[in-house]
């Protein structure tokens, strides 16, 4: 498919525009910086996510992590789950180097809710891993992360956790005069070449944002073989290209280019309340490595509207309204060939109103509402043409007593999910594949109860409870097709109820000076957790099934893949485990070091048989050393995930792996403007890793050892 843009097109016009943005992070090493050095304006370091009347991170009840400055600069991946990887009890569901979605505590697809400034992506990632998120991290200024439910804000898609990315492209601050922003990057193990440019200016009324970015990369480099060892040793041919010969040292397929922009206008005041708009394009084509001749070409068009309006009253403090309008398609292509297109196309909005003072007791009520139609033609269509829309109100409230902080608050929604029927005819059958037009609703419920008492500045303790429903998403409900991506034939439920959790978490935060850490611990129990078994049948691609087609005995498709029928079924689970994470201070001159470690665990398992769930995490722990000298910081890290042997029934044993990363930044300054050189080498050794939350870890592990360099610049 011929390209008209190229990221060193867009680089070397970016590298007219220099800037920083200087954000809190929780991770990466942070430059000290002279008062004469340029400072632009930056998103306000108050979490925005996770507590509509935002807080500091200490001062939050549900566990939160935020990325962003250095941190977000060195972590930055061509995917937002390895983006986010390396955070306290996250992890990635790892599809080759095109396409990942964060795994929160074990949980992932439609369980966690990726939002950009607030809002629902509207793309189609959470239906399959094979389906890259339509926001590229070179343009995100801070990711915050919530894990645990935060349904109460955001409703039943956040059961396992929250992703918001912000990039200030409605800007909500007054801008006086022009700033901007500007980063190359070359390197890595798929010999990246990528670019973004960020350009800002306002009257001190009306701010303006204008950004662009691209991205190239080859077929990613890996150590040994791509398949593993118990992969090759059982026989299986699943992952083996045609040829018969194994990839060695190279993930076939795995190239890519993306690139895209976006322009916003807002009008701003000086108390806070602004209003405004942004219209955005996201472009991305790419491989997938289970079938190397497969292409994808995905597209985004997305508009939106933010605004917020402050001290309107005595009854109300302010009020919040947020509004994305998302066009998504993407054709899946074999040989250069179209085969499947998917499109959804709808909106996502909410309304948040933060009520004046009651004595002590403050908090806000919402409205969020999602519409959108979803609609896959063609090869792969399991899932037939279907409408979700769902409607939900919450009230959340905070009581501060002293050192004791209480919070609670509930919500109501109301999800429909129709299915338009149809489709290819069953030779099962006989009849369209997809059952009859029909409509499901749900009304899942919600509530949450926190406490958190701080003993001193320095010392607090929370503890959250939630109930959390969620209702099944549109495949769990009508799906009945092959999905490539996966090597199953899908099969859902019309008969689904509430997916429903009852959930704790308790964490002890420590503050003391340049020392911090924290620890907490979780246990989710669900009556009714969605996931997919296998039957036992085999189901040829056009739903048939399988006949001795050659008469050998042996039943087969006629030269098609056989593939194992899975079915959505609710059981009930459970989930449990916990996160620590400290930084402690070691030396303090020349320099500073610091010491950093964290480590999370997660168990589930269905309560009924005792078998582990699918693609659950293994017990992940990073150990780095930070030092930091005027304008130089360099960070080293050892990352080590413990095998993983208890897995479901059809899952192969993950072995261990430890990772080393090295990283250094300098800061350059020069007339009015700031610049940060860096390197990075991951994977320093070429270890072997397969991340056991990816459905292709058996076939694609993660990158070898590549080499990265960029310059970051401001003005």
């Amino acid at each position: 498919m011929k390209r008209t843009h190229h990221p060193f097109v867009m680089t070397a016009l970016a590298l007219t525009f220099a800037g920083t943005s200087e954000a809190q992070t929780t991770s990466g090493p942070q430059i000290s910086k002279s008062s004469s050095e340029t400072q632009p304006t930056t998103l306000p370091n108050v979490v925005v996510t996770g507590n509509p009347l935002g807080s500091n991170l200490f001062e939050l009840v549900q566990p939160t992590s935020t990325l962003s400055g250095e941190g977000l600069l060195l972590n930055r991946s061509s995917t937002l789950g390895e983006t986010l990887s390396n955070l306290p009890g996250v992890n990635s569901t790892y599809f080759g180097p095109n396409a990942s979605r964060p795994v929160i505590r074990g949980f992932d697809g439609d369980r966690v809710r990726i939002m950009q400034n607030g809002v629902g992506t509207l793309d189609v990632s959470a239906l399959s891993p094979d389906h890259a998120v339509t926001v590229d991290p070179l343009i995100v200024q801070r990711a915050e992360v919530v894990r645990g439910p935060a349904t109460l804000l955001y409703g039943g898609n956040a059961i396992g956790g929250v992703v918001n990315l912000l990039d200030n492209r409605i800007p909500q601050s007054p801008i006086s005069g022009v700033q901007g922003n500007v980063e190359g990057r070359f390197g890595g193990a798929a010999n990246e070449r990528g670019g973004a440019a960020i350009v800002e200016g306002g009257n001190g009324t009306l701010a303006l944002h204008a950004d662009a970015y691209g991205r190239e990369t080859d077929d990613l480099k890996i150590p040994g073989f791509a398949r593993s060892q118990r992969l090759r040793a059982s026989g299986s041919t699943f992952g083996l290209p045609e040829t018969g010969v194994e990839q060695v040292g190279v993930l076939g397929n795995t190239s890519s280019h993306s690139d895209g922009g976006a322009f916003g206008a807002s009008l701003t005041s000086g108390n806070g309340s602004y209003g405004g708009l942004s219209i955005q394009q996201f472009n991305s084509h790419y491989g997938s490595p289970l079938e190397l001749g497969s292409r994808i070409d995905m597209r985004s068009t997305r508009v939106d509207f933010a605004g917020e309006a402050r001290n309107l009253g005595a009854a109300i403090d302010n009020v919040k309204v947020k509004f994305g309008h998302s066009d998504y398609e993407h054709t899946e292509s074999a040989q250069g060939i179209p085969q499947t297109t998917f499109k959804n196309r709808g909106y996502d909005g909410r309304i948040d109103v933060i009520h004046a003072n009651i004595g002590p007791l403050k908090g806000a009520i919402g409205l969020q509402v999602t519409n959108f139609d979803f609609s896959a033609l063609g090869a792969e269509a399991f899932a037939p043409q279907t409408h979700t829309d769902a409607k939900g109100v919450y009230v959340y409230e905070e009581l501060p007593l002293g050192k004791l902080k209480f919070s609670t608050g509930v919500r109501f929604d109301r999800t429909s999910v129709s299915s338009q029927g149809g489709g290819p005819i069953d030779p099962m059958t006989g009849n369209p594949r997809f059952d009859p037009a029909q409509t499901r609703s749900f009304t899942p419920r919600s509530a949450a109860f926190g406490a958190l008492y701080s003993f001193s500045d320095a010392l607090a303790f929370g503890v959250n409870l939630a109930h959390t429903e969620r209702a099944p998403s549109y495949s769990e409900l009508y799906a009945n097709g092959p999905h490539n991506a996966t090597g199953q034939f899908e099969v859902g439920s019309t008969a689904l109820s509430n997916e429903a959790s009852n959930s704790a978490d308790a964490t002890l935060k420590l503050r003391s000076g340049s020392h911090s850490a924290s620890i907490g611990i979780f246990e989710s129990r669900f009556t009714n957790f969605i996931t997919l078994f296998g039957t036992g049948n085999q189901r040829c691609p056009d739903g048939a099934a399988p006949a001795d087609s050659d008469g050998d005995g042996i039943p087969d498709c006629g030269g098609e893949v056989l593939l194992p029928e899975f079915q959505f079924q609710g059981v009930p689970a459970i989930f449990r485990g916990g996160e620590a994470q400290g930084k402690v201070r070691v030396m303090e001159r020349p320099g500073t070091l610091d010491l950093l470690g964290q480590v999370s665990y997660v168990k589930a398992y269905n309560r009924d048989t005792g078998q582990p769930l699918p693609r659950i995490p293994p017990v992940k722990a990073l150990l780095g050393l930070e030092y930091r000298l005027d304008k130089l910081a360099a960070r080293f890290d050892v990352i080590h995930a413990t095998s993983q042997d208890r897995v479901s029934a059809n899952e192969l044993p993950t072995d261990a792996y430890t990772l080393v990363n090295a990283s250094l930044i300098y800061r350059l300054s020069a007339a009015s403007t700031v610049w940060d050189a860096f390197v990075k080498v991951n994977n320093l050794f070429n270890s072997e890793a397969r991340e056991h939350t990816s459905p292709l870890k058996d076939i694609a592990p993660l990158p070898g050892r590549g080499v990265m360099v960029g310059l970051r610049g401001g003005f």
